[in-house]
């Protein structure tokens, strides 16, 4: 069974927790984006909800399947948020500290708008397939920076340990911007043995909108197998 069947299988089991009248988070990303279209289908069959999307793609993909969006600030509560990751540490140790295990997100560079609406989300729902599991994580760190900031942010994400690398656009000539406006700085730390502390670190350099390390924002991952879902929870 491919990767696509089991995201796709995730993201159906993620939708089954909304409820009629719920504000829902929409994710970014291939993951996200089956769910999204599940949530559609529901949508169709008469669930009343509203959505509020983390990117360009999710509102197209929202309104395309007809859900209604909203953005966060029209909103009192959103009720549940539907995303994927990157990885996703399931080492005890990694989550023993925050109680819930640590992500790396930003593959698609909606990572900033992610964990805004991730963040306030009464309960976060994150939907993989199994690659994404892994014991440390230890994929390359989205830092999304301000482009006056490029070179110092970098400056001092090799002063913390890691290897900035700007993002190149693979359809355009040029870096990736990101529906903020900004630039993409994928940051190799190799094994990350301490994500709270990594995140702090990050998050305090001026210049920096916000990184793709989660840590302690997960309710439940959903991971797609051949036999069915497995739910993990926290």
């Amino acid at each position: 069974m491919d990767a696509a069947t089991l995201k796709r299988r995730a993201g159906e089991r993620a939708v089954e927790a909304v409820d009629d009248g719920d504000v829902v988070g929409l994710g970014s990303g291939s993951t996200a984006a089956a769910a999204i279209r599940a949530l559609g289908e529901r949508v169709d069959s008469g669930l009343d909800i509203q959505g509020v999307p983390t990117s360009h793609q999710s509102r197209e993909i929202a309104l395309n399947v007809g859900i209604p969006v909203v953005d966060l600030d029209q909103v009192e509560a959103v009720e549940v948020a539907i995303d994927g990751a990157d990885q996703v540490a399931t080492d005890a140790d990694s989550a023993s500290a925050i109680g819930a295990p640590p992500l790396i997100k930003g593959g698609g560079g909606c990572h900033a708008r992610e964990k805004i609406v991730d963040a306030a989300a009464e309960e976060l729902l994150i939907v993989v397939d199994p690659s994404k599991l892994v014991p440390t994580l230890d994929a390359a760190v989205p830092v999304e920076v301000l482009p006056a900031a490029r070179t110092t942010v970098a400056e001092e994400l090799r002063d913390i340990g890691g290897e900035p690398t700007l993002r190149d656009a693979t359809e355009k000539s040029g870096p990736v911007v990101t529906d903020n406006g900004n630039l993409v700085l994928d940051t190799d730390f190799g094994e990350i043995d301490d994500p709270p502390s990594l995140a702090t670190a990050c998050s305090g350099i001026p210049g920096v909108l916000d990184h793709g390390i989660f840590v302690d924002l997960a309710d439940r991952v959903l991971v797609g197998r051949e036999d069915g879902v497995e739910a993990l929870e926290y």
